[in-house]
């Protein structure tokens, strides 16, 4: 799977933030976990308790 396929914006989710498919997960939000240190396993973690979006 692609970027192109893992990315997506739409105006009707996160104000049309770019966001991780299937979830409400921002881009921005995780470029900012990854510059305070947190590890991208570290961080999945702690998303992966929040439901899937419908």
């Amino acid at each position: 799977m692609g970027k192109e396929e893992r990315i997506v914006v739409n105006p009707k989710v996160m104000v049309g933030k770019p966001v991780i498919k299937g979830t409400r997960i921002s881009v921005d939000a995780i470029i900012r976990r990854l510059a305070e240190r947190m590890s991208v396993k570290r961080y999945w973690r702690s998303v992966q308790t929040l439901p899937k979006m419908a």
